[in-house]
């Protein structure tokens, strides 16, 4: 079986590849690194290391190639003879990559090849389905079009697994080696495929997806960020140092609590196994190897802060179920005091023209309490209060 994984990046070396490979693929990689191509197709195989509570493993991924993303025909060569296909570029490349896709397909077809063919989609945003086949289109005619509804499935993941920026150290020497969380399961839109499951280790089938897409947004991809924010106002540098003090950990604990009442309510879904995903995720933001750092993980504030994303389509979702948003809202109050992204605009400025919040007066109350410095202790004891009224 063959595979090609769009993007030699930390998810795609340190997740979807290693995934594709372990399942019985060779994987052919795209990027346009010069040093990764070179790398993987003269040794071949790279390291992940896994990092566990009680030290690291080291994972090799064995049988592969890269192909040059510069060069769209052997991208093309690649898409038309591959079983199946994954993406992880980052949503601002997708428009870049929607032509060499395009243009495997057409091969593919050329070939005679009309099997169903899936295209698996790990990009962090809400509708990649959508966008990147809309992409793909541009760049056929109206019977290839046909033939890429009819045939092509655009699957999308939601990606649980922490990858931290990978330093030299990490490296160990080889550009190849990543270094990655212990935690492997990957959902998949089980509505969106077309023909036969592919056959891909660790891969939860699922439908309907925007479940494990909102899932993943508003309790993991909130309360990392909120870890971030509320670490910040105390000076912390890594995400591990915020959630070890108590303080911090129960403040987010109960954002994304409310936040798996309400999704759990807005889907009509059991809330306990969500409620064990809130306490194993706390677990893994408290990984010391990992290394993240709250600068990282706070960054882009105008992205994190707009309606739909983690933050403000928490607070919507909480608000739409009748659940108390009161932390989620100390989430994004302690967002507005951010210091390493600053937006140069009042709070309430930021609240109603980038958030598009209309009721902000209890933000604006605790982002003052925040700002004026008063301890995260008696903004919780206050919290506590407001929560019993």
């Amino acid at each position: 079986m063959r595979a090609v994984m769009y993007g030699a990046g930390n998810i795609g070396r340190g997740f979807i590849g290693l995934l594709l490979s372990q399942s019985g693929y060779r994987v052919s990689f795209v990027d346009v690194n010069d040093t990764v191509i070179a790398a993987m197709n003269t040794a071949h195989r790279y390291p992940v290391d896994i990092l566990l509570e009680e030290g690291t493993r080291e994972d090799w991924v064995e049988n592969i190639d890269c192909v040059d993303g510069k060069d769209p025909e052997a991208v093309a060569a690649a898409i038309a003879k591959a079983d199946v296909m994954a993406t992880a570029v980052g949503v601002n490349i997708l428009k870049f990559i929607a032509a060499p896709i395009a243009g495997g397909l057409k091969k593919r077809w050329a070939d005679g090849n009309f099997t169903p063919f899936n295209i698996i989609i790990c990009e962090n945003l809400i509708g990649a389905d959508r966008v990147l086949r809309d992409l793909i289109a541009q760049n056929l005619d109206t019977e290839e079009t046909e033939r890429l509804d009819s045939l092509v499935g655009f699957v999308e993941a939601s990606i649980g697994r922490m990858v931290p920026v990978q330093t030299p150290e990490m490296q160990k020497g080889n550009p190849l080696r990543v270094c990655v969380e212990a935690y492997d399961r990957l959902p998949l839109d089980k509505a969106a495929v077309k023909g036969d499951f592919p056959p891909i280790k660790n891969v939860i089938w699922y439908a309907p997806f925007e479940f494990y897409i909102q899932r993943k947004l508003y309790i993991h991809n909130m309360g990392h960020a909120m870890t971030a924010y509320v670490g910040d106002l105390l000076g912390c540098e890594y995400i591990w140092q915020a959630i070890e003090n108590p303080t911090v950990e129960l403040m987010v604990l109960r954002a994304m609590t409310a936040s798996a009442i309400a999704l759990a309510k807005r889907h009509g879904d059991d809330a306990a196994p969500l409620f064990a995903h809130v306490q194993d995720l706390i677990r893994r933001f408290a990984n010391h190897g990992l290394g993240d750092t709250v600068k990282r993980v706070g960054g882009d504030l105008r992205r994190k802060l707009s309606p739909k994303d983690r933050l403000v389509g928490t607070l919507h979702m909480c608000r739409e179920q009748g659940v108390d948003s009161l932390y989620i809202e100390a989430a994004i109050a302690a967002a507005l005091n951010f210091r390493h992204d600053n937006l140069e605009m009042s709070p309430a400025d930021i609240l109603r023209e980038i958030s598009g919040i209309e009721d902000t007066k209890r933000i604006l109350s605790i982002y003052d309490r925040f700002h004026d410095g008063e301890s995260l202790e008696s903004v919780l004891h206050w919290l506590k209060q407001e929560a019993e009224r």
